[in-house]
């Protein structure tokens, strides 16, 4: 806010208007005056007021026209009305129309001071609010998910046709590729963008107090609710709500959750009273629903109602060409926020890094950036610096670095993965000449079209 804090005044009454006026440039503001509505209005066309304080009984137009002309012609300016007639109709329809507060005739300027205070207070809070959600709307562009490889390319290209849509999202793809950074971007660029983005990791919270978490519960439900609580899908109404790690939703919540979708209605733990609904949903997983429909494990009407639209997001193993832009994005956010000068990195480095395999994803990638700069003074990253865990042995010709995971792998599919990963760089890299692509795989053409067959790749 301005630190000139301009305040306008609109009364016929010219000793009162004088009066208020004077006593409000003593309180150290900029105060104009106007004795008609029409040249009050001429004068919030041409400067901005941070408060109007308007009566509500004037010769041409109203105080009531005023409040809603300001609010057309300012929207971020507050209205105070003052009237002689201390009517409760008139105060409550005043507030109503959208007024900050009212006082009466005569005026105890004590009071005045307060109710001005207390506008200006809640002006400074809508604008922090107007600020921070433009802050996320910045962080959360899509340009701010970095990645030129063509994989991402079409994530980016599927997540600009569904942003302004409300059908319900199923973001797909392994732990640590950005699925929440995905959401929260459809959410912040979408109409629903003033309105709240709620996150739910469904996995993180207790199976026994997940039900109320999520719908809410009325005081008594359960031994513990003391009161009545809201849950996230009220929390989040005309607004997103991003269920998190949805595959781990027990059966009974998965029935209790189709309900709320199909309805557009929740009923809070230990009531019978439904509460209203418009909510957009974005859930992701890391695991095969699929799979788990057909195991029995998730619901298969849930499911089609959570897929209305799906998005996949690659693994960063399958996005090597982008490693080298988010290694520059994290090493630039990173010294940024440690206020260290700029660093950089070595290639042998690099090289190394665009090698790994990256189990953990973007996560993994981002994690690493910030410890090697926690740990080293010097303004550039070298090998050195890396972790002998990321290092192993040099890449070779024909060597491969793969990560074991702690929980194991499946071994066909890891080798059939890569195969597909190796086949299709070749064929960008060759302009889709399988002769050459053969050959920069080190195969005959033969050997390659059947591998093509075999692994079902679109050719």
């Amino acid at each position: 806010m301005n630190d000139i804090i301009k305040i306008l005044v609109i009364d016929d009454d010219d000793s009162g208007r004088e009066a208020l006026t004077m006593l409000l440039c003593s309180a150290g503001y900029e105060v104009s005056s106007a004795a008609t509505g029409k040249s009050a209005l001429n004068l919030i066309d041409q400067e901005q007021y941070q408060v109007v304080v308007s009566d509500l009984f004037l010769p041409d137009i109203s105080g009531l026209d005023i409040l809603q002309n300001v609010q057309k012609i300012s929207p971020s300016t507050e209205v105070i009305v003052v009237t002689g007639h201390a009517s409760a109709q008139t105060a409550v329809r005043a507030m109503k129309e959208g007024a900050f507060d009212y006082i009466t005739k005569p005026i105890d300027f004590d009071e005045l001071k307060i109710v001005v205070l207390n506008a200006l207070e809640k002006q400074n809070l809508k604008s922090e609010n107007i600020y921070l959600r433009r802050q996320l709307q910045g962080r959360f562009e899509f340009n701010n998910i970095i990645g030129s490889s063509p994989a991402m390319n079409l994530v980016f290209e599927r997540m600009n046709r569904i942003v302004k849509t409300d059908s319900a999202i199923l973001v797909s793809g392994e732990s640590g590729t950005g699925k929440e950074l995905v959401a929260k971007a459809l959410h912040y660029n979408g109409s629903r963008k003033e309105r709240p983005f709620v996150a739910v990791n469904c996995s993180a919270i207790p199976e026994l107090l997940l039900e109320s978490e999520l719908f809410g519960h009325v005081r008594g439900a359960f031994t513990g609710a003391v009161k009545d609580k809201p849950g996230k899908f009220e929390t989040a109404n005309h607004g997103t709500i991003f269920l998190d790690e949805i595959g781990t939703l027990p059966l009974h919540l998965q029935a209790k959750l189709l309900r709320v979708l199909q309805e557009h209605e929740v009923e809070r733990v230990g009531s019978n009273k439904t509460i209203k609904l418009h909510v957009r949903v974005i859930s992701a997983t890391n695991a095969d629903l699929e799979s788990m429909v057909q195991r029995g494990e998730f619901r298969e009407d849930l499911y089609y109602r959570l897929n209305v639209i799906p998005l996949h997001l690659p693994p960063l193993r399958e996005r090597q060409q982008d490693i080298i832009h988010l290694t520059a994005f994290f090493l630039e956010k990173q010294c940024r926020l440690m206020g260290r000068a700029p660093c950089t990195i070595s290639s042998q480095a690099l090289e190394v890094l665009e090698s790994y395999c990256w189990p953990g994803n973007v996560r993994e990638l981002e994690n690493l950036i910030e410890r090697m700069i926690v740990l080293t003074d010097a303004s550039v990253i070298t090998l050195d610096d890396v972790p002998s865990k990321i290092v192993g042995e040099k890449p070779s010709g024909d060597a491969v670095h793969i990560a074991m995971p702690s929980a194991g792998l499946d071994l066909d599919a890891t080798v059939s993965r890569i195969e597909r990963s190796l086949i299709s760089q070749a064929l960008v890299s060759a302009g889709g000449v399988k002769a050459k692509a053969a050959a920069l795989l080190g195969i005959n053409r033969t050997t390659l079209v059947e591998k093509i067959r075999r692994i079902k790749m679109d050719e």
